[in-house]
């Protein structure tokens, strides 16, 4: 015989209530992500792959001076492909264009921008980003359940008190795992997006970026169900 307790619904001996807890959070971003594309482009296949290397190179180098700031730097894609001529049935070559996709995660924003003004003055760079994300430990989540947990205890309590009487156990704490922090790195409302062509030659440093770091949402959601003394109705 099934016991009441194991029922999924409450009895007038064990009433039941379900109640869900949220909670929102706006914490300050903890990484930021940047995309760096290195371009070269040439009628000899040789000389453009070396223009790339040399170019690839400086890229990293720059990335690297910055040490501690600079928490992850990895390369992603890279190619190397000939452009055909547009008249004519040979296989004539006008030229080749390569690429190498670089990406950098940085922790000091005031690196950043000045990293970002830097790399942006290189020839054939193009830079994408800031990307904000919070680490996926961040304990911004933990806090963001914890209070969702908290609400949901609260929430139940008050239906509890509506009726005059009080809560007795936890049947069920069921978590949605709603964070939204992207991060999981994703991908930043208002980030921004440079492109540049071959630098001209400049007397000066271009002066660092300004770049505001974007705030970072933080959701949890649970599911709580819990058992009631009987009121007296």
């Amino acid at each position: 015989m099934t016991q009441s307790s194991d029922l999924p619904y409450g009895t007038p001996q064990n009433p039941r209530v379900a109640v869900r807890g949220e909670a929102h959070l706006e914490v300050d971003p903890e990484i930021a992500r940047i995309g760096i594309t290195v371009a070269a482009r040439g009628t000899d296949r040789r000389a453009a792959l070396d223009d790339l290397t040399r170019r690839n190179t400086t890229v990293l180098d720059l990335i690297r001076s910055y040490g501690d700031a600079v928490e992850n730097l990895r390369t992603g894609a890279f190619s190397i492909s000939p452009e055909l001529g547009r008249h004519g049935r040979a296989e004539r070559v006008r030229a080749y264009h390569g690429s190498v996709h670089i990406t950098a995660e940085l922790t000091d924003f005031t690196a950043l921008g000045e990293l970002t003004t830097r790399l942006a003055d290189l020839e054939l760079t193009r830079v994408d980003g800031p990307w904000w994300a919070l680490r996926p430990d961040s304990p911004a989540h933990g806090e963001a359940r914890r209070l969702a947990v908290q609400e949901a205890v609260q929430r139940a309590r008050e239906y509890a008190q509506a009726l005059g009487t009080r809560l007795a156990a936890l049947v069920e704490l069921a978590d949605l795992g709603a964070e939204n922090a992207t991060p999981h790195l994703s991908p930043a409302v208002g980030g921004a997006r440079m492109a540049f062509a071959a630098a001209e030659p400049a007397e000066s440093a271009a002066p660092p970026l300004d770049l505001e770091p974007q705030r970072q949402t933080v959701t949890a959601q649970v599911n709580a169900r819990f058992t009631m003394h009987p009121p007296q109705l």
